[in-house]
């Protein structure tokens, strides 16, 4: 019964692994999706300085 012991921690193991990529993934995600938003919010401060008035 020891050995099935062990394989149970192995399996266990290896699903906590997986919640770090994802967090990992979602962060990235988080992050790149924070800079698309300032750069879409702060593209309309830009000065349109063309003269067509």
């Amino acid at each position: 019964m020891d050995h099935a012991d062990h394989l149970d921690h192995v399996i266990s193991a290896a699903a906590e692994q997986g919640a770090g990529n994802l967090l990992r993934i979602v962060l990235i995600v988080g992050v790149l999706g924070a800079v698309f938003l300032a750069w879409f919010l702060l593209r309309g401060y830009k000065n349109d300085d063309r003269g067509d008035d």
